[in-house]
């Protein structure tokens, strides 16, 4: 995931140079996700936060996905921790939801995957190589207007139709009285 994501990541900011980012960490890419198959450890997914972090850009997180309750609940508490620059026990301590971490009662369960990964590296590399000659077709970084549009913008475009006006009885003409 890493070979993917972080060049991707990498290229995409050097290109768009944002002044802020806004991640959202769906936990659906976690191993053992009712819906997601990507196979992500907690660590795994926090590195992503990680790397993200330390790119030094004002960040905004937001959780969202991720349909197995106890592993979201493990990863947000890594990523918070990790954000906010804290250590914290691996162990989960006792709280009335305690029966939810069972078997093993950790942030960090041992991942069990569901499907065999069949990425090659040569398949991973192709990917990052597709993205990057993307953003390169790109013209500019697109962005969005922060801006008044002068009201004449869209009379630009009709510079070629005589300027007609539909009244309830005849059609008026530039020039021509009512």
């Amino acid at each position: 995931y890493f070979q993917v994501f972080k060049p991707v990541i990498q290229s995409v900011v050097e290109f768009f140079q944002p002044n802020c980012v806004v991640l959202q960490c769906g936990a659906d890419s976690l191993a053992g996700d009712r819906l997601g198959c990507f196979n992500l450890s907690i660590r795994g997914h926090g590195e992503c936060v990680k790397f993200v972090k330390e790119l030094g850009l004002p960040l905004l997180v937001l959780g969202g996905g991720g349909y197995t309750v106890r592993n979201v609940a493990r990863a947000w508490t890594y990523e918070t921790s990790l954000l906010v620059d804290e250590h914290i026990s691996s162990e989960i301590p006792y709280n009335e939801y305690f029966e939810y971490f069972a078997p093993d009662f950790t942030l960090h369960p041992e991942v069990v995957t569901r499907q065999e990964n069949a990425n090659s590296k040569q398949y991973l590399e192709a990917i990052v190589r597709a993205v990057t000659e993307n953003l390169k077709c790109l013209v500019q970084a697109p962005s969005v207007q922060m801006q008044d549009v002068p009201p004449d913008f869209m009379e630009c475009s009709r510079k070629d139709q005589p300027d007609k006006v539909q009244s309830s009885s005849a059609t008026v003409e530039d020039g021509d009285e009512p």
